[in-house]
């Protein structure tokens, strides 16, 4: 971990609390601007690990792959073991959250997590985004938060799309490996014409008198460097209309996606130890799916003089179909253990909260939030099948699924003085989940219910430094399946039924200070335990209902805003975790104990003419891939950077990914495969998916 220390030192620096902290008077805030991670926060934020990175933050990220845009949240690592446009595996303190579980994900907050998928609960595929939409990107992190429900657990992220965007566009990029991507995208106003070429941070706003419409459509194609050309090709458009301001507001979004892709997956170790096939190689040429969304999102705001209302109806049309192989010819060695998972779904809901906003408790002010949500997911033979390239030749399973829920939540802030505020919460879920299944013996239905309760105390500024205290309860489902499933599909055993609900509950202590000049920096301590933690099951290719675990950990975020030409930022994660009721086989599977992310922009920053550079550097270490900690998974060390020009409505730039050319591995598992002429046993063994090799991107951009 020797570069990591070595990039810790150039990056972090030590913010100075403040003194006598007990006898100094407290500072009042002014009215506070928020554009990103830089800004201070203070006086608004109920958490230190609250945030908000801008659209400007996000553009300045080199970016390998999409779902990488969620490394704006401090602490998120995401790896790929596949490729294409399969979901991503996401990790943040202390969990592997596979492709989503107990992180819940939004965009205008419409769901992007799929609860009962067929590859995993929780799943959460970013494909569907388009970087040049985002205005921001809204986290939290634990569960204090009472409009929070399913799947948040380590935290949540709310894309917001931009009203209007700030300018016109066409881009270009090509890169190596038959890199290609395309864009057009823009805004029409109704009643005015768009403004001139802004290229600063002023964005033009939509007014009430006003309306927008916004379009974009991107192409993308992208063969990789495997042996096996991943014929990746994605396609995304999207309109919104919106009109109005920020208070009182219409807005319709239709988004659409469609891929398709080749995988070359996991690869076991010896495979490439003895020759069989090179790091970039595959075991199975037919691997790989094709996936679509289609999305209609209704939003509405209005204020009343203090009284504020926001809701949101949502309709979504989903489908999967992905074949894998992660164990070869351990099940079937006159075959292969190929396997399809597949999927179609809709999905309706919708979110609705009415503030009051300065009222008063015992002559205090306070804000009091309620809120209703609700989602409905409609599945349609999801299901599970033996293949040999691509062809199926045995049923495990297949259902029909209907999964409803219905959250309620009431929230209060409540400023006691000018140096202590609270916040608490209270939410109340109730689940009902119906599988009609092709063995009638795992077909039923169950109700659940559960009620979380939170509470955060903020005390300060004293010396522009907040302290926090928080708590809280939450939650995540299980696959509606596994509710009412008693016959094991693949052995016809009986088994036991999992818990639709499992309680989750953490706490924190933070500081958040900008005591140093152009310096804002969080440090949290945080502590998050569970019920019930889904563990990977490799030659299933799914997760299932595992035994308890608890962690805690500290996050520590800076952010450097020296001039209006330099910028940095450094956050590092230091988590433990570990299963709960295990005995000495305790460790959790590709729990990260370290992670650490850092970068440097230099010149042209926020849409300014003039030559713009940036480097980010992302490490986490060895961490354990069994329960008794005998196998480890390699560090990781990968530097992405960046340059360009911009002048006037032109904008060009090269970025180097994996810039010292690492050969690192994305992710790492253990489990039993057997390759051809083995044991019909099997090996236990590693399998991994390697980084992707040092690459160059060119982009041009042309802004009207």
């Amino acid at each position: 971990m020797k570069p990591i220390s070595l990039f810790t030192s150039l990056l972090l620096t030590i913010p100075a609390l403040a003194q006598d902290i007990a006898t100094t008077q407290p500072t009042e805030v002014g009215e506070v601007v928020v554009t990103g991670k830089a800004e201070d926060l203070i006086g608004v934020a109920p958490a230190a690990s609250k945030g908000q990175a801008s659209a400007e933050e996000i553009a300045d990220r080199p970016y390998l792959r999409r779902s990488e845009i969620l490394e704006v949240v401090p602490g998120v690592i995401t790896t790929q073991h596949a490729g294409g446009g399969k979901a991503t595996q996401y990790f943040l303190r202390g969990f592997n959250l596979d492709h989503g579980t107990d992180f819940a994900t939004s965009i205008d907050f419409m769901p992007m997590n799929l609860k009962t998928h067929a590859h995993g609960q929780g799943y959460t595929d970013l494909n569907p985004l388009i970087p040049e939409l985002i205005e921001r990107v809204d986290y939290v992190k634990g569960s204090y938060t009472a409009a929070n429900g399913d799947l948040s657990t380590a935290g949540s992220a709310n894309f917001k799309l931009w009203d209007v965007l700030p300018h016109n566009l066409i881009s270009a990029e090509i890169g190596e490996h038959g890199y290609y991507r395309g864009l057009i995208a823009g805004s029409i106003s109704q009643n005015t014409p768009m403004p001139a070429v802004p290229l600063t941070s002023d964005f033009p706003r939509a007014s009430p008198e006003c309306g927008a419409l916004t379009y974009a459509l991107e192409y993308n194609t992208y063969e990789g460097p495997f042996a096996l050309s991943e014929d990746f090709e994605r396609w995304n458009g999207t309109l919104r209309y919106f009109k109005g301001d920020t208070d009182n507001h219409f807005a319709a979004t239709f988004m659409g996606y469609h891929a398709t892709w080749t995988s070359s997956d996991q690869i076991p170790q010896r495979a490439i130890n003895s020759g069989l096939i090179p790091r970039f190689g595959n075991l199975d040429p037919t691997n790989g799916g094709n996936s679509q969304r289609y999305s209609l999102n209704l939003e509405w705001a209005l204020r009343e003089g203090d009284v504020v209302t926001k809701a949101n109806v949502f309709g979504i049309y989903y489908d999967l179909d992905l074949f894998s192989n992660f164990t070869y010819f351990l099940d079937y060695p006159d075959r292969s253990d190929q396997f399809e998972q597949a999927e179609k779904r809709w999905i309706i809901g919708g979110n609705v909260a009415r503030t009051w906003e300065k009222r008063s408790v015992f002559g205090h002010e306070a804000d009091f939030t309620l809120g209703l949500q609700t989602r409905h997911d409609l599945i349609d033979g999801i299901g599970l099948w033996r293949t040999e390239q691509r062809e199926r030749f045995k049923t495990i399973r297949q259902d029909d699924v209907y999964e409803a829920s219905v959250g309620v939540y009431a929230d209060s802030t409540v400023h006691w003085n000018d140096w202590f505020r609270t916040n608490v919460g209270l939410r109340g879920d109730v689940f009902y989940f119906d599988t009609q299944s092709n063995n009638r013996l795992n077909s039923g239905d169950d109700f659940a219910g559960i009620v979380s309760p939170k509470i955060s105390a903020v005390f300060g500024p004293w010396h522009d430094t907040e302290f926090y205290l928080n708590y809280g309860t939450g939650f995540h489902s299980n696959d509606a399946r596994g509710t009412s499933t008693i016959i094991d599909p693949n052995s016809g055993e009986r088994i036991d039924t999992v818990d639709p609900l499992v309680r989750t509950q953490g706490a924190e202590f933070g500081i958040r200070t900008s005591a140093i000049p152009h310096l804002t920096s969080t440090l949290t301590f945080f502590w998050l335990q569970s019920d019930s933690e889904l563990v990977y099951v490799g030659d299933e290719g799914k997760n299932e209902a595992g035994p308890g675990s608890e962690r805690y950990g500290i996050e520590w975020s800076n952010y450097w805003r020296l001039t209006d030409w330099f910028s940095m930022d450094a956050e590092v994660a230091l988590t433990h975790g570990r299963l709960t009721d295990s005995g000495n086989d305790d460790h959790i599977p590709n729990s990260v104990p370290v992670m650490f992310s850092g970068g440097i922009n230099l010149g042209a920053q926020g849409g300014a003419d003039g030559f713009f550079a940036n480097l980010r550097a992302r490490a986490f270490n060895r961490r354990p891939l069994i329960e008794d900690n005998s196998v480890k998974g390699k560090s990781s060390f990968l530097v992405n950077a960046g340059i360009g020009y911009r002048k006037k409505n032109w904008e060009a730039a090269v970025e180097c990914l994996n810039l010292f050319d690492r050969d690192d591995n994305d992710i790492e598992y253990y489990y039993t495969s057997r390759l051809p002429g083995e044991d019909t046993s099997g090996v236990n063994d590693i399998h991994l998916h390697p980084t992707e090799p040092r690459m160059f991107r060119l982009r041009v951009t042309y802004k009207f």
